[in-house]
């Protein structure tokens, strides 16, 4: 489920990985078949049982429970079969989405885990936390009270009642090929949480597609007094009527004349930075030569080797000569050129 620019991914299964993988079964097992998997999972990850290793166990638990709570239910499954994969069945489908109604302690009870709330009430996600209108008390933690004490404890509730961080979030943001390049100083403006946002961004030099930017503290409001979460800034570079980037290189493309080709020329090359260069075009230049023109391409980041901007040269054969053209290039042929 998405917000405005926003989607909520906060610790979700590895977008590489496959739910049916991550519960070891086939894609056409049954549902009793999903529910042992995960039983037999759950008992050998639940972070109780791995009291040296309660952290990575901890994440492993919650990887298997979501690959559960999605593969258990038809309509989820059916959605995530016809999408083809987590990473974009996730673009859909938040956290909350995932975990509604799903009543992980169900299972857990019969092995020892789970009561939530110290007793056998279920474990689920309301939807509060979009700001619809209900309080923040209504945002439950579907593992709240499976970590930390045994059926009917209080290491659940003594769980929620301490300070968490907020979810991060994410925002979409659209660049120009300069501002990748040069860097920038940039204004955004959202609403998070039913409010107003407007938040001044400065964009690095070199910063390329595919690219996060991690703004701490700018993300959905914490529980109990802890911190916000962050706000990571996906970076897209929009493309350029005549530069290419590959990397830390630019590219640009200039046509020149056959004649242009074999005798030499000088032709007047644009840089990004506005700024015109004239580049010497050897005798004898074939088609699709590259010339390289150094230092001209993106900074590279973190200290990287500054690129450089390449020249593509095509030679533009004529289609159409006329009676003295083809005199004079017959005489060319005719000396073996």
């Amino acid at each position: 489920m998405r917000y405005g620019h926003f989607t909520w991914p906060a610790e979700r299964v590895n977008m590489a990985e496959d739910y049916y993988q991550v519960l070891g079964i086939d894609k056409k097992a049954s549902t009793d078949e999903i529910k042992k998997a995960y039983r037999k999972l759950a008992i050998k990850w639940h972070p109780d049982k791995n009291p040296n290793n309660k952290i990575a166990a901890e994440e492993k638990f919650k990887k298997i429970s979501e690959a559960y709570a999605v593969l258990s239910d038809t309509e989820k499954r059916q959605q995530y079969d016809q999408f083809g994969s987590a990473d974009q069945f996730l673009q859909q489908y938040s956290q909350e989405d995932i975990f509604r109604n799903v009543d992980l302690d169900e299972i857990l009870r019969s092995f020892g885990f789970g009561g939530a709330r110290g007793g056998g009430g279920r474990t689920t996600f309301r939807t509060g936390r979009r700001g619809g209108g209900s309080s923040r008390d209504d945002y439950d933690d579907p593992f709240a009270g499976l970590f930390g004490g045994g059926m009917g404890g209080g290491g659940g509730r003594q769980y929620q009642n301490m300070p968490q961080k907020g979810q991060d979030a994410e925002y979409n943001l659209s660049i120009s090929l300069e501002e990748s390049v040069f860097g920038a100083d940039k204004k955004i403006a959202f609403e998070l949480e039913n409010q107003h946002e407007e938040i001044n961004v400065k964009i690095p030099a070199g910063i390329n597609s595919g690219k996060k930017l991690r703004l701490p503290g700018k993300g959905l409001s914490g529980y109990n007094g802890g911190p916000a979460g962050d706000l990571y800034l996906n970076i897209n570079v929009l493309p350029h009527p005549i530069f290419a980037r590959d990397g830390n290189d630019l590219y640009i493309e200039k046509t020149i004349k056959f004649t242009q080709a074999a005798l030499g020329t000088t032709i007047d090359v644009p840089t990004l930075d506005g700024s015109v260069k004239r580049l010497k075009i050897s005798p004898g230049t074939q088609n699709n030569t590259k010339i390289r023109m150094k230092g001209f391409g993106v900074p590279g980041l973190k200290g990287a080797a500054k690129g450089d901007q390449y020249v593509k040269i095509n030679v533009d054969v004529p289609r159409k000569l006329s009676d003295r053209q083809m005199k004079l290039v017959q005489q060319l042929a005719d000396d073996g050129i």
